[in-house]
């Protein structure tokens, strides 16, 4: 299979399957099973045929151009850390999948469940084989916000999405930290390719940025994989199902943090920094998680915590800057997967089976559930390191580490080989509360349920892994010895020290030390047996440290206390304040800039002012000045006058030879008018001033338009100076003359507007379309449930006197006229007549925006034009059951047409968005021009056509809502079902 197939597919495929399970129904459970199990078992094939390139010492990559120039190329590649990962990644997701089957209960909208674990999944894989840091920070914080999907799964639960924002908050507020380091990185190395950032360790740790970028990366790293001091969103992550767990727990996300240390430890290890830093991070969270894991009485809280504290001990071993020490963390990545998923699933089946994980209702299941229970004791066997399990193996390698290590200057050579096996000590105790306390005793009294085994494919996954921990145990390097050297050698290259994966290495001190560890861990629990099976709120030395208070008062602070300060400082629930204060802070910038910089004069002489133009523009100033005066008086009458303050920006455009911008300015007037109509009914009526006199109230009306005037002025002063400082001079590397000069011998077009909108400027256009789209949906979702007062609306005088009359003067939602409406028969015949000649124009100017004035938003303008004539003349009703609008099937379809046009251009090798440009020959027609910036134009044009129905249709709809609301004196309402507000009523004087 080709590298690049092999690739795409690994990240591609998972994301994929999500989409697909997430449309399936929700009783569709194992059909989304079966989808999410095989997308994985492919992953996992996948990953297979991967080895024999990267046992060879090989990489696998594949580059595809991006923003070549800036140097953001998507990059995937698999060398030995990735390819082990990777296996983690698809291998135990193949098992969750399995186990979730039967542990998801029916009840549960399990495709939703399954689309979330395979879009995590993908996330997870992006993460481990990006060859790009920007991509890696962008998949980075892809899995926090699917792992905030998978905690909250259950949000009914309160502990589920108190859990879910708390893990959010932290990771990704460390990604983006993370996101800064790497750029930072970049900037020290001239690039984010990820081979040659891990080339340059010399001149990284040498330059004067490194502890910035060391300290911003280590915060994306430690947040992430829960080490002090933020550790504490784990344990409340425990509100997730059991799968969730097993998997963020083992696999994924909380590996995610050592991985990108391992990745990096060849270019940021090696200073005392990263062993304070990472080391000293490392040995807390290791010595602390595990004391408290002691004293949990919930299952999952011991298992969390001891996850903690695992993830401190491999953080420690790669804080150590050896070589040997970093071998022993990749081997305990290994080791805790296999036996910490084994463990999180066997807390599963315990809770599925009996109700409850509390340890102080649990015992003597031994009896009740023999299988489960042998199965859970080899694994906690193996967390705690006993002989012929591999958690021994990598724990011995640790305590080698913790003996050997040079850390004279840092007054740690004595204490460390201590702090190794306390903590050791410590991981036989709460494993063998988790056995003692749940297998062993009386038989449990007042469960939820009656224990028994599960089903066999349940089990069936604890099985594979804790067989893993068997076979690694007795047989390691003939199991994962080629596996670990994989790994290790793709960070170290030539620099792998000797170490052995021998079980017995004879009579030394690092045995010695674990036959202590295992007797101090047996003799602290018999010592806390007791206490333990009464249970304890907290752990003693801890009380009052709770980290869930820490964070509660954290975030009462910042979100309650400091926001409702600033709040108070700049904050109003009024827009026009907060519109003042960013108007002002832009003159304010824009005053700071040109003081620091100046403005000379221009080296164009000024062209004489056209009298006619003049006029024009005393016009257009008329109108603005006149909207912003009547807006207090008449709401209709300023929005008739800032309509005409637009047609004279458009007049000038086409005076100074811009028909595009006339064209685009032009519509967007007709449409923002009509949809501004529909708002204007909805707008409260203004409160009278405090002190009652029409006096007062004219007074402050005066200062404060003063106020809003000058800020009117600097700004736009500051904006036409800025403008012409632009305009009069002629810099030698004008960017424009390049475009024009570019435009048809690279772009294809004699539209150098239309050009530069598609091609040259494509990432820019793509990006608005995605703003507009977001616009569009927030517009609708604000709106969709809004009621409006029918207090806080006014209908005018006449039109309640007319009753009938004018206001009932519309199509029903049949298209037939109803009594008193003959006057609007012929326009509204014109108006259906005009509908097919103006979606001929709009074709006309798509097809032709490439090379003359037009374009696909200035289409799709049109056509929503002429979809809103329809509206107005025949009522929602009509236009939607005539014309079937599916604004988000247009909205959606625009994206996907616009972003396939810019992938598309990576099936032939050209970096995305690049667009292509030929003569095609036709039959009868001879040479015509095609570009393939045509279907980026289409793909705008649905999104246009889609936005503005999306906001019609919201618009449209609560304007009849309010429209209904308001009583009519006792006469029939002006409305029936869904027909338009009549303009006097959308526009009535407030």
């Amino acid at each position: 299979m080709p590298d690049v197939l092999l690739l795409v597919s690994l990240v591609g495929l998972p994301f994929a399957a999500a989409l697909v399970a997430g449309l399936l129904p929700s009783t569709s459970r194992n059909l989304a099973a079966g989808l999410a199990g095989g997308v994985s078992l492919v992953c996992l094939a996948l990953v297979w045929a991967a080895y024999p390139t990267v046992s060879a010492g090989g990489v696998l990559r594949a580059e595809f151009a991006w923003m070549p120039t800036l140097g953001l190329n998507m990059v995937l590649r698999i060398d030995g850390l990735a390819w082990l990962f990777t296996g983690l990644i698809s291998g135990i997701g193949a098992l969750v999948v399995l186990y979730a089957r039967y542990y998801m209960s029916a009840e549960d909208p399990v495709p939703r469940f399954f689309s979330f674990l395979l879009a995590f999944m993908g996330a997870m894989t992006g993460v481990v084989i990006s060859g790009n840091l920007i991509q890696l920070a962008f998949f980075w914080e892809l899995t926090s916000l699917f792992s905030f999907l998978l905690i909250g799964y259950w949000h009914h639960s309160a502990a589920a999405r108190d859990g879910a924002r708390m893990a959010l908050t932290i990771t990704a507020t460390g990604g983006l930290a993370l996101f800064a380091g790497v750029l930072v990185l970049g900037h020290i190395v001239g690039s984010y390719d990820l081979d040659v950032v891990l080339a340059s360790g010399d001149l990284i740790r040498e330059h004067p940025l490194y502890l910035v970028a060391l300290v911003l990366v280590l915060s994306g790293a430690l947040t992430k994989s829960a080490q002090f001091p933020f550790h504490f969103w784990l344990p409340h992550a425990m509100a997730a199902p059991t799968p969730v767990s097993a998997y963020l727990h083992s696999a994924t996300l909380v590996k995610a943090g050592v991985f990108l240390m391992a990745r990096l430890w060849p270019v940021l290890s090696g200073t005392e920094e990263w062993f304070l830093l990472v080391g000293g991070a490392g040995l807390i969270t290791m010595l602390m998680a595990a004391y408290i894991a002691i004293f949990q009485n919930d299952l999952k809280g011991l298992l969390a915590y001891s996850t903690i504290s695992h993830l401190g001990l491999i953080t420690l071993l790669l804080g150590l800057n050896s070589e040997l020490a970093l071998v022993a963390a990749v081997f305990h990545i290994m080791n805790h997967a296999a036996f910490k998923a084994s463990l999180f699933m066997a807390a599963g089946i315990i809770d599925h089976e009996t109700g409850t994980r509390d340890i102080r209702r649990l015992s003597g299941l031994n009896r009740s559930m023999p299988f489960t229970a042998r199965l859970a004791l080899v694994a906690a066997a193996a967390m705690a390191g006993v002989p012929l399990l591999n958690g021994f193996l990598s724990k011995e390698m640790f305590f080698a580490e913790a003996l050997t290590a040079e850390t004279q200057m840092h007054g740690l050579a004595n204490i460390l080989p201590f702090a190794a096996m306390l903590a050791s000590a410590f991981a036989v105790a709460y494993s063998l509360r988790f056995i003692h306390g749940a297998f062993f005793g009386p038989d449990p009294v007042d469960l939820p349920r009656k224990p028994h085994e599960p089903e066999t494919w349940m089990r069936f996954p604890v099985e594979i892994l804790v067989l893993i921990c068997l076979v690694v145990g007795v047989l390691p390097a003939a199991t994962v010895g080629p596996f670990l050297a994989v790994a290790v050698q793709s960070v170290l290259g030539e620099n792998v020290p000797y170490y052995s994966l021998s079980v017995w290495h004879g009579f030394n001190l690092p045995l010695l030390m674990s036959v202590v560890a295992l007797a101090l861990g047996v003799a602290l629990y018999m010592l806390l047996a007791t206490r333990l099976r009464r249970g304890l709120d907290w752990p003693p030395l801890f009380r009052g440290l709770e980290a869930r208070r820490i964070f509660d008062r954290v975030m009462v602070f910042l979100s309650w206390r400091l926001a409702r300060r600033l709040e108070l400082i700049v904050g109003t629930r009024r827009l026009q304040p907060q519109l003042r204060l960013i108007v002002g802070g832009g003159i304010i910038a824009g005053v700071a800039a040109i003081w620091a910089g100046g403005i000379g004069p221009g080296n164009l002489a000024a062209s004489p002012v056209d009298p006619v133009l003049a006029l024009v523009w005393v016009v257009g100033a008329a109108c603005a000045i006149g909207a912003a005066w009547l807006a207090k008086f008449h709401r209709l009458a300023a929005l008739i006058l800032l309509g005409g303050a637009g047609l004279v920006v458009c007049i000038t455009f086409v005076w100074f030879s811009a028909p595009d911008l006339a064209l685009t300015q032009l519509t967007v007037e007709v449409v923002t008018t009509v949809l501004l109509l529909l708002g204007l009914r909805w707008l409260p009526k203004r409160l009278p001033d405090a002190r009652g006199t029409e006096g007062g109230t004219e007074v402050i009306t005066l200062g404060r338009r003063i106020r809003d005037l000058a800020l009117a002025v600097g700004a736009g002063g500051g904006l036409a100076a800025l403008s012409y400082a632009v305009m009069v001079r002629t810099p030698p590397d004008l960017l424009a003359l390049d475009f024009l000069a570019r435009a048809y011998s690279e772009g294809g077009g004699t539209n150098a507007v239309n050009v530069i909108l598609v091609d040259f400027r494509g990432f820019d256009t793509l990006g608005e379309i995605f703003v507009v789209a977001a616009v569009a949906l927030t517009t609708f979702a604000l709106l969709r449930r809004f009621r409006p007062a029918a207090d806080s609306v006014e209908v005018p005088e006449q039109q309640r006197d007319q009753g009938d009359g004018a206001a009932g003067a519309v199509m029903t939602g049949s298209g037939e006229a109803r009594p008193g409406s003959d006057w609007l028969l012929l326009p509204f015949t014109l108006t259906r007549l005009l509908f097919p000649v103006m979606l001929v124009v709009a074709v006309f100017l798509l097809l032709r925006g490439h090379d003359l004035a037009g374009g696909g938003f200035s289409a799709g303008m049109v056509v929503a034009i002429a979809i809103i004539l329809q509206y107005m003349i025949g009522g929602t009703d009509w236009t939607e059951d005539r014309l079937r609008l599916r604004p988000p099937l247009w909205m959606g379809g625009g994206l996907l047409v616009a972003a396939g046009t810019g992938l598309g251009a990576w099936l032939f090798g050209r970096p995305f968005m690049t667009s292509y440009f030929a003569y095609a020959d036709l039959p009868l027609i001879g040479q015509v021009p095609t570009a393939s910036a045509l279907i980026f134009d289409i793909g705008v044009f649905m999104l246009v056509v889609g936005a503005t129905l999306l906001m019609l249709v919201a618009l449209a709809h609560q304007s009849v809502r309010a429209h209904r609301a308001v009583p009519t004196r006792g006469k029939p309402p002006a409305m029936v079902r869904r027909d338009p507000a009549p303009v006097a009523a959308v526009a009535g004087e407030d």
